[in-house]
């Protein structure tokens, strides 16, 4: 049995620069994977099928099959190898859907790595990208698995080096917010498109705490352009925002990707846990989760 985290991706920050002729939208954004996700474990059968469970399974036990992002990712890896090989594939869905934290695409990735181990496929790895951008666009960034600073519709990735070690809470008021919305919301006003190069990176031999001083300033220099008309439409993600900002230790809060999710930052991994734990006691009806950026 092979298992992978499908990990979060969130948006540390987000520009929107622009709308291409087809609709799709340019993006400016600095992505990271904290340990915090779906799992997903993948076993030899002679068919393919898919079994979800999990706390946020019931989001998508009215997605038809032909819908699952899993289920496609399977089926055109399957026939890119040309074989005919069957697997069991059980989501533990953890991650709030329509959510802003790439759970979908996070699980195609998963797929697609955990499939290709598991039938011993020799595809080269272009071939996967090209796949998993063919299902979406966050889906090549997921299949990184790094914090990256994307560009375009977010097929163009750049790595990005030496981020400091941060804890982090992610929490979401339970409300799906639909991405073509918020864009909507958005309403065309753009951002200028930024010259990324060095931005975020930590400066050699500089201390832990130094480091993780020059990325907060240059971090909360940016923005996400989205957060302002998602919560025109969910007004509870100001509260989330406020939660996060109120908790001990919380270096910086904002909104992930188009929302409703929002993530704080802490200097240690046990002040995530705490705030977590605080601000979970406090609205239960919340999804809060707490992990790591290393």
């Amino acid at each position: 049995m092979i298992t992978r985290l499908a990990a979060a991706k969130v948006n540390l920050d987000l520009r929107v620069t622009g709308r291409r002729a087809d609709g799709y939208h340019e993006l400016d954004s600095l992505v990271v994977f904290p340990s915090v996700g779906d799992f997903l474990t993948f076993e030899p059968a002679p068919n393919l099928t898919l079994r979800v469970e999990g706390p946020q399974a019931g989001s998508l036990q009215d997605l038809p099959t032909g819908e699952n992002l899993v289920l496609r990712a399977a089926e055109r890896l399957r026939s890119l190898a040309g074989t005919r090989a069957g697997a069991c594939i059980t989501l533990e869905k953890r991650l709030p859907v329509a959510a802003g934290l790439g759970g979908g695409s996070a699980d195609a990735a998963a797929c697609l790595w955990g499939l290709s181990e598991l039938w011993s496929l020799e595809i080269d790895p272009s071939e996967i990208f090209r796949i998993g951008l063919e299902l979406g666009a966050d889906v090549p960034a997921c299949l990184t698995g790094e914090a990256c600073y994307l560009t375009g519709i977010g097929e163009t990735i750049a790595p990005v080096a030496s981020l400091p070690s941060l804890g982090i809470v992610l929490v979401n008021p339970g409300i799906a917010l639909s991405t073509p919305r918020v864009f909507k919301a958005l309403d065309g006003r753009f951002s200028a498109a930024r010259d990324a190069s060095g931005t975020y990176a930590s400066e050699k031999h500089a201390s832990e705490e130094r480091a993780r001083e020059v990325f907060l300033a240059a971090l909360s220099a940016s923005l996400n352009d989205l957060e302002a008309p998602a919560i025109s439409l969910v007004p509870q993600i100001a509260g989330c925002l406020d939660a996060l900002r109120e908790a001990p230790g919380c270096l910086l809060a904002r909104m992930s990707g188009s929302g409703a999710s929002c993530f704080g930052l802490f200097a240690l991994p046990d002040e995530a846990a705490a705030a977590a734990a605080s601000i979970q006691k406090l609205r239960p009806a919340w999804w809060v989760a707490d992990g790591q950026l290393s």
